[in-house]
């Protein structure tokens, strides 16, 4: 069976749209815990949505944004601390 190029589309619009929500909820959910892994994966997921042209750029842009942000706050505990982790 042959997909015609606009169900091949929409599949790879929503795969884009998925990725830019992953990302939010992956940048949001690393503020509280393992954001050292959490953060750059949703980098890298919202910078591949933007990449591809996903429709909710928005979205990939605020997981963007917080996944800056949980290195940015891995970092400041971490001087805080004086060590190399963190914890409550």
């Amino acid at each position: 069976m042959q997909l015609t190029a606009p169900a091949r589309r929409r599949t790879g619009i929503r795969d884009t749209d998925g990725m830019a929500v992953a990302s939010f909820v992956l940048g949001l959910l690393g503020l509280l815990v393992l954001n050292v892994f959490l953060g750059p994966i949703a980098i890298v997921l919202a910078s591949l949505a933007l990449w591809r042209g996903t429709q909710r750029r928005g979205r990939a842009f605020l997981g963007l944004g917080l996944g800056i942000a949980d290195l940015v706050v891995l970092v400041a505990f971490m001087q805080a601390d004086s060590t190399i982790s963190w914890s409550f």
